[in-house]
């Protein structure tokens, strides 16, 4: 058996295999009667099928096994020995060889780039300030409250916060088209799920009531066919609904896990959340600058596998994305030029941080792990089946390490880097909307 190396460019290599075939022969031949020891065939008993016929049945599944293993076992081999990092998988191609006594094979492969790293001594780190009190507290018990809200049905005209019941049809140039006509159709006046002209129309209107009117699609509609276009509507108002928000009362603690209903222990529990959410909030934008100044502090060759893996990955989580909507993914068109600078950047920022843990030991320690899971836990009502969770699944807990191994490299990004403290809006680092 020989196998060279050659380099093909910067990162690609190809290995050459040679195989001699008495070797592959005979290997062939003591795996074929293994099988013959064991095999069941119609006629005949377990182990007494003629060896013919166990060749004949199992030689061509057998002889591709045999070279598989022997490429896989040379392949291991030889990037080991020349201490090569491979990327990516090996694609494997049979040479055309003009002695009969060998078979030849090689195997192009990627290597992973010499990542080289420039000092993070000039990059200033903002690390936002912000302490729950108890204003944040009250904005939160209106969120929850406006998560649990009632609607009533009232006879007034309607106005903003109020839930329609409506039958609607839509024309352009008299005809109707695709989603212009619904019925028992429920919206929110002021959520914006109407165009901002169609729920002017609807305000005022009290139930049974009915109005005409026209609007424009604006130029940059998502449905291109009505972009720009004018529209007639017809609109009938079924039911008007005024919400109604629970009281803040012991009944509403209870809700929200305080078994007793006690008022105070829910405000403390409301804001020992905040101040987690919060602390996970800095710690993610923390990190996406840290993040940035790592992208900014090295410059290297992405290989193609490794970027072509990511493209498919990056793919196929949009097709489960749009299939958990109702939709048809194979309807919407997906070409790998759109997802290709999010992958360059995704696959760019993986091997540069892979680089920093392994330049400076950063990998992630058990205790580290355990702590992870132990704060996402206490958010929940029953923490140890949540911890408990975690620990039954290798996938979960790998995951859990990749986010430390993460932390890791911020912690040490940090260390380097000059981080200062910035004073932040509470609303804006929560990503609440302001009202008006």
């Amino acid at each position: 058996m020989q196998a060279t190396i050659e380099k093909v460019s910067t990162l690609e290599r190809r290995l050459n295999v040679t195989l001699p075939v008495q070797e592959i022969d005979s290997e062939i031949q003591n795996r074929l009667k293994r099988i013959a020891r064991d095999v069941r065939m119609h006629g005949f008993r377990p182990g007494k099928v003629p060896f013919r016929l166990v060749q004949q049945q199992y030689g061509g599944q057998v002889r591709q096994e045999v070279l598989g293993d022997a490429l896989q076992k040379t392949f291991g081999e030889a990037v080991k020995q020349q201490n090569l990092r491979v990327a990516g998988y090996p694609r494997f191609e049979a040479k055309p060889s003009e002695a009969n006594d060998n078979f030849e094979f090689s195997a192009t492969f990627e290597i992973y780039p010499e990542i080289q790293l420039r000092s993070l001594d000039d990059v200033t780190i903002e690390r936002p300030t912000v302490t729950p009190g108890d204003a944040e507290v009250d904005k939160t018990i209106e969120i929850l409250r406006k998560q649990r809200v009632q609607y009533e049905a009232v006879e007034r005209g309607a106005q903003s916060d109020d839930r329609l019941t409506i039958d609607y049809r839509g024309t352009t140039d008299g005809q109707e088209f695709e989603g212009g006509t619904g019925t028992d159709h429920m919206t929110v006046l002021g959520e914006g799920r109407l165009l901002a002209d169609f729920e002017k129309q609807l305000a005022g209107l009290k139930a049974g009531e009915s109005r005409a009117f026209e609007l424009t699609f604006p130029e940059d509609y998502h449905g291109k066919e009505l972009a720009g276009k004018a529209a007639h509507f017809d609109v009938t108002v079924k039911k008007v609904e005024e919400p109604v928000l629970p009281a803040v009362d012991a009944e509403f603690a209870r809700q929200l896990g305080i078994k007793d209903g006690d008022l105070s222990k829910m405000r403390a529990d409301i804001k020992a959340n905040l101040e987690r959410e919060v602390r996970r909030r800095v710690q993610a934008r923390v990190k996406d600058q840290v993040m940035k100044a790592l992208l900014d502090s090295a410059s290297l060759e992405v290989p193609k596998s490794l970027l072509e893996m990511e493209i498919e990955r990056l793919i196929a989580g949009m097709r489960q994305d749009l299939a958990g909507r109702g939709m048809k993914p194979e309807d919407i068109p997906m070409p790998r030029e759109a997802f290709e600078p999010e992958a360059r950047r995704r696959v760019t920022l993986g091997l540069i941080v892979a680089e920093v843990v392994r330049q400076n030991s950063l990998q992630a320690k058990p205790d580290q792990i355990k702590s992870v899971v132990q704060d996402y836990a206490e958010s929940y009502e029953r923490p140890e089946e949540v911890v408990r969770w975690y620990y039954q699944s290798p996938d979960r807990l790998r995951e859990v390490e990749s986010l430390v191994l993460e932390d890791n490299v911020v912690q040490w990004a940090l260390s380097k880097a000059k981080s200062v403290e910035k004073a932040a809006d509470f609303d804006e680092l929560m990503g609440n909307a302001k009202p008006n």
